[in-house]
C-alpha cells in the first residue's frame, strides 16, 4: 500500500517526539556502537527517518568519520535536520533504490529499521553493496514478528476489535512484517552479497510514561494515522483511546513497560 511509506504532515514530529524514545533509541545505540569497531572514514545512512541513529553515530564515532544520512520522504529529513546532532552531517533525500553516490564510495551503509519499507528490498541491497568499498560493511535492523513486540501487538488487537470488518494492519504488515530470517538471507544473496550475514536476534524494553504515549506513538506517528483515518477521519481519537484503554488493561496507566525484539542484520561486501 502507497500510504505505508508516507510519513507526512504531523507524523514525523509525532514520531520523534513519541515513537523515537519508545522504540528507536536502543537499537540506535547498539548500531552506533557495532560501526565504532571498524576503521570508517565515510558512513552512508539510508532510510534515516528523523535521524535517531544519526545523531547515535555522530555522538559515538570519531568527528574524522563523515556520515550522510538519507531518507526517501523530504518532511522526515526536515525534522531530523531541524532536531540536529552533536556534530555535523550532511542530510540528503534519496531513494534507497536509486543512490545517487558512486560505486565503492563508502566504508558502511547502515539502516535502521527501514528495510521492511523498500518496494523491492533486492534491489535496495544491490544499491547498498555497489556503493560499499571492498571490504566495507551493510549493517541493518529489522523488527521480529509482531507478537514478540508487546506494544504493537496491543494496539493491533484494540484496533481490530474496533474495526472488525476492515481491521488496520500496518503494524503487522510492515514494521513487523519482515523477520524471516532464511527470507532476508536470500534477499541479500539477490541483491549480490556473497557472504552470509550475522543476524543477532536482540530483545530490549519499551518503557513509556503513561499508556496514553504508546497510543499516540503508533496510532498518530506512524503511517497507522492514515489507515485509521480512512475509515472515518473522526476515528482517530477514538481509536486512539481505544489503544490506551487496551495498553492500561494490560500493562497499568503509569510507567508502562512492555518488550522489544529485532534483527540485527551484518554482512560484509
Amino acid at each position: 500500500m502507497s500510504s505505508d511509506i508516507l510519513f507526512a504532515g504531523s507524523v514525523p514530529e509525532l514520531y520523534d517526539t513519541y515513537l523515537v524514545p519508545l522504540i528507536f533509541e536502543p537499537y540506535a545505540r547498539d548500531v552506533a556502537e557495532r560501526l565504532a569497531s571498524w576503521q570508517l572514514a565515510r558512513v552512508l545512512e539510508v532510510a534515516a527517518g528523523t535521524g535517531v541513529l544519526t545523531r547515535a553515530m555522530a555522538a559515538h564515532l570519531p568527528e574524522s568519520v563523515s556520515i550522510v544520512a538519507t531518507d526517501l520522504n523530504q518532511p522526515m529529513i526536515d525534522q531530523a535536520s531541524l532536531r540536529g546532532t552533536a556534530r555535523p552531517v550532511t542530510w540528503r533525500q534519496a531513494d534507497a533504490v536509486a543512490l545517487p553516490f558512486d560505486d565503492g564510495s563508502f566504508d558502511a551503509v547502515v539502516c535502521q529499521f527501514g528495510v521492511m519499507f523498500f518496494p523491492d528490498r533486492a534491489a535496495a541491497y544491490a544499491e547498498a553493496r555497489r556503493v560499499l568499498r571492498p571490504g566495507g560493511v551493510f549493517i541493518f535492523n529489522t523488527w521480529d514478528r509482531l507478537e514478540e513486540n508487546d506494544f504493537a501487538e496491543v494496539v493491533t488487537s484494540s484496533l481490530a476489535a474496533l474495526f472488525p470488518d476492515d481491521p488496520p494492519r500496518f503494524l503487522a504488515r510492515r514494521p513487523h512484517g519482515y523477520h524471516d530470517r532464511d527470507l532476508i538471507c536470500k534477499d541479500l544473496e539477490k541483491g549480490g552479497f556473497r557472504l552470509a550475514p550475522v543476524i543477532d536476534t536482540i530483545p530490549a524494553r519499551s518503557r513509556a510514561a503513561s499508556s496514553e504515549d504508546p497510543a499516540i506513538a503508533y496510532c498518530q506517528g506512524t503511517p497507522l494515522r492514515s489507515e485509521i483515518e480512512e475509515r472515518g477521519p473522526s476515528r482517530l481519537a477514538e481509536a486512539t483511546g481505544i489503544a490506551a484503554a487496551s495498553i492500561a488493561d494490560r500493562f497499568g496507566r503509569v510507567d508502562v513497560d512492555g518488550k522489544i525484539q529485532a534483527h540485527v542484520v551484518t554482512v560484509d561486501s
